[in-house]
């Protein structure tokens, strides 16, 4: 299957804006000690920290069994950690380089929750709601019941039936192969998008009470299709949507930052395939 470089690339920078802006919040220094390992303080700055970033079991914990659970990992990361020194491993070139790529990774995400975080504001979200409302044209959306078959002739018959003054409803429950036959054949209301085409524009196109008086093909089979009710799409309220906004504008502004970063810095890829995708990538963001 081939890969989508804007799917993939808006995810990667998704994730790497999250790993910034969901980062553990900033934690107040306490200095107050609450163990000692070999000589080692362990203060309720440490704790506080290593329960924002340690396993999210420790989450389901109720708040003493997880400053105690958090209490118990820090002691055996101090202890492990010490022998790890006295074996050299600190001075192992992988693990600097790990070590490095940890502290740049960060710093990034410190730089993204101050810089990136803080440059969109409430009243920005809130601007930006108004204006995509403004912006976004009047719909409808549709309260259709449909009867599904196999055979192009089935649906002839059915529509014989309705003519003659027969229970759409009933007959769905009757006839209809699809899912919602057993409610009549009810589908709720639906927006244009959310249908195959052929159903939406024979649903769309008829008044409310109206059938269609020839059947409907669709990959699915022949459809015969009454519209119920037919009304305008309620904007969604600020407060559903806000998260939604603020997310996409926060993307917004890390893309901007970091293209404005990369237009000022020299980057060269040397590797000539790596080169190429990176490039695919960057202009699918």
């Amino acid at each position: 299957m081939p890969v989508s470089f804007s799917r993939l690339a808006a995810g990667l920078s998704a994730a790497i804006l999250a790993a910034g802006i969901l980062a553990a919040p900033a934690l107040a220094a306490n200095d107050t000690v609450v163990a000692t390992v070999n000589g080692m303080e362990i203060t309720e700055g440490d704790l506080s920290l290593a329960i924002a970033n340690l396993d999210q079991q420790f989450a389901r914990l109720p708040e003493e069994q997880r400053r105690g659970a958090a209490l118990s990992a820090l002691i055996e990361i101090r202890l492990l950690a010490a022998k790890a020194r006295e074996k050299g491993y600190d001075k192992d070139a992988e693990f600097q380089n790990r070590m490095a790529f940890l502290a740049n990774r960060a710093l990034h995400s410190e730089y993204v929750e101050k810089e990136v975080a803080e440059a969109v504001t409430d009243e920005m979200v809130r601007a930006r709601y108004d204006k995509e409302l403004a912006d976004t044209p009047p719909s409808n959306e549709v309260h259709a019941r449909h009867i599904l078959v196999k055979t192009k002739e089935e649906a002839e018959a059915i529509i014989k039936e309705l003519d003659g003054g027969a229970d759409f409803a009933e007959l769905a429950k009757a006839k209809s192969t699809g899912p919602s036959g057993p409610n009549g054949g009810d589908l709720g209301y639906f927006q244009q998008g959310q249908m195959v085409p052929e159903f939406e524009k024979a649903a769309f196109g008829l008044d409310v009470g109206a059938y269609t008086k020839e059947p409907v093909q669709t990959q699915f089979g022949w459809h015969v299709i009454q519209v119920e009710d037919k009304r305008a799409v309620q904007p969604p309220a600020f407060d559903a949507v806000k998260d939604q906004v603020r997310s996409a504008m926060l993307r917004e502004t890390y893309f901007e930052m970091v293209s404005k970063m990369r237009e000022d810095a020299e980057v060269n890829v040397v590797d000539e395939t790596l080169k190429g995708v990176v490039e695919q990538m960057d202009k699918a963001k």
